[in-house]
């Protein structure tokens, strides 16, 4: 059988170490963009949580507070029930010095008229952050993909 051509073993070898190659490089990109879906649902929970608290001060007549707590990671809105974020997120707030409790835990208040005390909620995971804005003057709650912090 002249002229037939046949694959080396070694030709055999390098096809399949590239296809492993590719596989890993797939995979580790669906992760991180697993990953990042789910730490931007995080977000986007958080801030519904934060609206949730603002309606209830304003359907109510009386200021509600949001709660978080930086070492449990977890935060608390108008339903008083915890909320723990997901694995591998870094959680600080920024708020009024009235707000802070002292150690880990930080509040939002919300009050009749729509206002707050105001404050920034931030979730970091490796070099993406998100930042859940509250303004003081409208309570009005927005979400910032910043990509990459320094």
């Amino acid at each position: 059988m002249r002229g037939m051509r046949a694959f080396t073993l070694l030709e055999m070898l390098a096809v399949i170490i590239l296809i492993g190659i590719a596989a890993a490089a797939v995979s580790i990109s669906v992760a991180r963009g697993l990953a990042s879906a789910r730490i931007n649902a995080a977000a986007g929970e958080l801030a519904a949580a934060l609206r949730a608290t603002r309606t209830q001060a304003i359907m109510h007549g009386q200021q509600r507070i949001f709660q978080v707590d930086t070492r449990e990671e977890t935060y608390r809105g108008a339903d008083r029930r915890d909320v723990r974020l997901p694995k591998g997120l870094e959680l600080s707030v920024t708020s009024a010095t009235s707000d802070q409790t002292g150690g880990d835990v930080a509040r939002i208040r919300f009050f009749p008229d729509g206002s707050s005390t105001g404050g920034r909620i931030t979730l970091r995971s490796g070099r993406r952050e998100w930042h859940v804005n509250v303004s003081w003057l409208t309570g009005a709650i927005n979400v910032f993909d910043t990509g990459t912090h320094t």
